[in-house]
């Protein structure tokens, strides 16, 4: 069974450093989206005017706005959940800490376009 990591990252600061562990880990690929919750939007300290509609890495890691950002993984067994999560931890310490994230992680029933056929093309 597969299984789908999703972090929501308080710090947009550490993304680097997440992705860099992640990777390390042996995550195959992370999918980044600038996020928002409830609170942030309640203090209006999330959304920033300046921000493209459809934003750069570049823009996402070098802007200082106050986002989170939500990362996605798929993973193919539990062993890679516990090392994604040890290695998130190892960034940004205990997750049950305040200001540091969350991260859940849902079963996969079906996955497509994860195994890439680099020789054949839709025809």
């Amino acid at each position: 069974m597969m299984f789908m990591i999703i972090f929501v990252l308080h710090d947009p600061e550490l993304l680097q450093d997440v992705l860099n562990a992640w990777d390390a880990a042996g995550a195959k690929g992370v999918t980044i989206l600038p996020s928002t919750g409830l609170k942030r939007l309640q203090s209006q300290d999330a959304l920033r005017e300046d921000m493209p509609l459809i934003p750069s890495i570049d823009d996402l890691l070098q802007t200082e706005e106050r986002l989170n950002r939500t990362l996605f993984t798929i993973v193919d067994d539990e062993t890679m959940i516990d090392k994604i999560v040890e290695a998130t931890q190892s960034v940004t310490c205990d997750l049950d800490l305040p200001n540091t994230g969350i991260l859940t992680v849902l079963p996969v029933i079906r996955a497509y376009g994860l195994n890439r056929k680099d020789d054949e093309e839709c025809a």
